[in-house]
């Protein structure tokens, strides 16, 4: 095996697990405000829920600054 394509895939692997552990913390905060009956929108004012919303407006916010 090529050493790129084993750092490809590395790099591949550590985003997946940084994926994971970033879903499951939303998915705690999620299940946490849920039981106290919190507002519908504080488990995304969490510091996960921040970070998720980062990550899907970044590419938008690019296309729009780039147009």
């Amino acid at each position: 095996m090529n050493g790129s394509i084993l750092l490809t895939i590395v790099k591949y692997v550590a985003v997946l697990g940084a994926a994971s552990i970033l879903g499951n913390w939303f998915l705690a905060e999620l299940k946490k405000a849920q039981m106290a009956r919190a507002p519908w929108y504080k488990p995304y004012v969490s510091a996960p829920g921040l970070l998720i919303l980062a990550a899907l407006l970044l590419p938008l916010l690019y296309w729009l600054l780039t147009r």
